[in-house]
């Protein structure tokens, strides 16, 4: 019997290794391809522009910052545009796509829910109405004045969220969490509403900032956001085999030794803190956390193990390729970056709950 035993566990694991280095080999490949699309998408986006920059130029010029290669020959106007202009908005772009996308991924796993997004806790109506606030009051001219307001409403706007979930009356389950970010941002959605209606002035402003942009993001913008993102990215990279756990419900979760309460805690922090950061510095910018892990996930068949560093990558190519197409589409005017997710965000959001309504 025993030898029986050996025998169909040493044939069990003959099958695990090949298929756990398949796993690993098709990961390896779709990480590969995902940091191909930010630097085709980088690329494109430092291309592309109301001033032709030949690419070979561009890549030259990147290629400089490479020990012991050929310095770039751009000229000081094509320089300056480069690196005051279209390399912000870049890397403002890559940072903000790859927050929402991980922070979809993350609450996606940690609600168990098909259709949930950075937005789901009140983060974006948090936002707005701290934009709001600082447009009405004036403060729309000075630089970090509309983030910083922006980043502290979305905080409140979680935070209270939380704790009206963490009441003992609440039952501290993720339903009664995601029912509390509801009711927080319809009140604060209310509250931005009327400071609209009392400073009809402002209305224009305050749209623009709704709508998404990085047409006016900067190197002070990209530092704003950067510390915050890459401190939330870690975090729930981290966190991969812990919201992979928490994606089979809290009493399984419990069975197999996780505190759901306090890890679940700890996965909406750091991607409420990632979006927070991305809404600060960007706008409102709809879908990418539900179109990105989803594609993902239909496309590599993966687990929330992989979707999660996948989603980060192909985040940040995705808004830098609508970045392009928002700034060429109508050139030599703009559409707002918002627009543009939102085009392709709502039949991508249609496709999704009638995938997740079928599997009921």
């Amino acid at each position: 019997m025993r030898d029986a035993a050996r025998v169909r566990g040493a044939a069990t694991g003959g099958r695990a290794r090949p298929l756990a280095a398949a796993r690993a080999r098709r990961a390896a490949l779709w990480t590969s391809a995902g940091v191909g699309s930010v630097v085709v998408a980088g690329v494109a986006g430092l291309v592309v522009g109301p001033v032709a920059v030949p690419t070979a130029e561009v890549v030259r010029w990147l290629l400089s910052w490479v020990p012991f290669t050929a310095a770039p020959t751009l000229s000081e106007q094509d320089l300056a545009i480069l690196t005051q202009l279209r390399l912000p908005r870049v890397v403002l772009g890559g940072l903000v796509g790859a927050a929402l996308a991980v922070s979809g991924a993350a609450y996606q796993a940690a609600f168990r829910n098909p259709l949930a997004d950075p937005y789901l806790l009140g983060s974006a109506a948090g936002a707005g109405l701290g934009a709001t606030l600082a447009i009405t009051l004036g403060l729309g001219g000075a630089s970090l004045a509309v983030p910083v307001a922006a980043f502290a409403g979305a905080l409140v706007g979680v935070g209270l969220a939380y704790a009206m979930a963490s009441t003992r009356a609440a039952g501290r389950t993720s339903t009664s969490l995601v029912l509390a970010g509801v009711a927080i941002a319809s009140f604060l959605t209310a509250a931005q509403t009327y400071l609209q209606q009392q400073n009809t002035d402002s209305l224009r402003e305050v749209y623009s900032w709704m709508l998404g942009r990085l047409g006016t993001g900067g190197w002070h913008e990209v530092l704003l956001a950067l510390p915050y993102v890459t401190a939330s990215a870690a975090v729930l990279l981290a966190s991969r085999r812990l919201l992979v756990v928490l994606s089979l419900g809290d009493v399984e979760a419990a069975s197999l030794g996780v505190r759901v309460g306090r890890d679940r805690a700890i996965v909406v922090i750091a991607a409420s803190l990632a979006t927070a950061a991305a809404v600060a510095v960007a706008g409102l910018i709809g879908f990418v956390g539900l179109i990105v892990p989803h594609a993902v996930r239909m496309a590599t068949g993966a687990s929330h193990r992989v979707t999660v560093g996948l989603s980060l990558l192909f985040g940040a190519s995705f808004l830098i390729a609508c970045d392009i197409v928002a700034r060429t589409l109508v050139a030599p005017g703009e559409l707002p970056i918002g627009v543009i997710t939102a085009f392709i965000g709502a039949p991508f959001f249609a496709l999704i709950l009638r995938r997740s309504g079928g599997a009921r």
